[in-house]
């Protein structure tokens, strides 16, 4: 796996790759924070509430680069969780390389209907202890309700009205997971984990349209349980039909999320090629980078994302907060 600093310690590509004249600053800050051995994610299904509890919490990012990276911990999910939190210290340091302001929040989701803990949401920062520590702080509880849904639209819900980005102008909410979103967001559930009352149910059709207004919202599907095909490709529709079919992105491999969320992000800011070399470094099996690559091959590379949060008015949700 890999450390905060910007170790390429085991690397198995050909070609060298270099985090830049920042790699100091975050070796340095990886030693202070006593986090520079490789890191595994132990998998624990209890979080750390005092940290991601998000009843009455607003989250806030001064950055104009702020990143919401959230992960589906239910049980079809299986390994997948800690696979793509094992890699978080590499995506922070590859994007952080590009936009050294660049800020971020690790969430994780599961099922309101039935679970303990289905919304997790760790505060912005950019420090690697406190991301180290955020990290840690998620629990993957393993559950869901033995169905092809889960609680995205409670997350949706809270960074449509509980996350403030003023200065934002390349903003990203990355969702990974293998299952559809509920029809409504539902108001006992967001009184009681989020501390909003609802006067109604809201439409969560109109929810995605108001968070594409605020964030470039992208959903990394990974294929359902251990491949039913047929499921995924019904999950694929409906995320299709709420943000675009461009914004829904392939991960065959668990192990390929990191690199595709990296690569996203690096293409919408104009530095793919830097991405490309660093997977090259890091892999060098011609069919794993094949399959990031062709993931993201939808992807636009116009840098487009400042639009995102200027020139639109957000549409009205079908039922105001009381």
């Amino acid at each position: 796996m890999y450390a905060w600093g910007g170790s390429t310690a085991g690397w198995k590509g050909s070609k060298k790759y270099d985090f830049g004249s920042a790699r100091a600053k975050y070796d340095k800050a990886a030693i202070d924070a006593g986090a520079t051995g490789t890191r595994t994610y132990t998998g624990k299904k209890v979080p750390n509430m005092d940290l991601v509890d998000p009843k009455g919490k607003t989250i806030r990012s001064g950055s104009t680069d702020p990143i919401i990276i959230a992960t589906d911990v239910t049980g079809s999910m299986a390994k997948s969780p800690g696979e793509f939190f094992d890699r978080l210290p590499l995506l922070y340091q590859t994007l952080a390389k590009y936009r050294p302001e660049a800020e971020f929040s690790f969430c994780a989701i599961g099922d309101a209907t039935c679970d303990d803990y289905p919304l997790q949401v760790n505060e912005f920062t950019k420090e690697i202890k406190d991301l180290e520590s955020a990290v840690k702080a998620l629990g993957c509880e393993g559950g869901g309700g033995g169905h092809i849904t889960e609680s995205y639209e409670l997350f949706g819900y809270f960074m449509l009205k509980h996350c403030e980005t003023p200065k934002a102008t390349s903003p990203f909410l990355i969702i990974y997971g293998d299952e559809t979103f509920y029809e409504e967001v539902e108001p006992r559930q967001t009184e009681h984990y989020i501390g909003d009352k609802l006067q109604a149910a809201l439409n969560s059709a109109e929810l995605w349209k108001n968070l594409l207004q605020k964030f470039n919202v992208y959903f990394l599907q990974k294929p359902y349980g251990s491949g039913d095909s047929g499921t995924t490709r019904e999950v694929k529709e409906r995320w299709a039909g709420a943000l675009g079919l461009q914004r829904v992105i392939d991960v065959p491999d668990p192990e390929r999320a990191g690199d595709v969320a990296m690569g996203l992000i690096a293409k919408n800011w104009g530095e793919y090629r830097d991405f490309s070399i660093s997977l090259d470094a890091r892999h060098d099996d011609p069919d794993v980078k094949a399959s990031v690559h062709k993931s993201l091959r939808h992807v636009d590379a116009d840098p487009s994302v400042k639009s995102v949060t200027k020139g639109k008015k957000a549409s009205k949700m079908t039922a105001p907060l009381v």
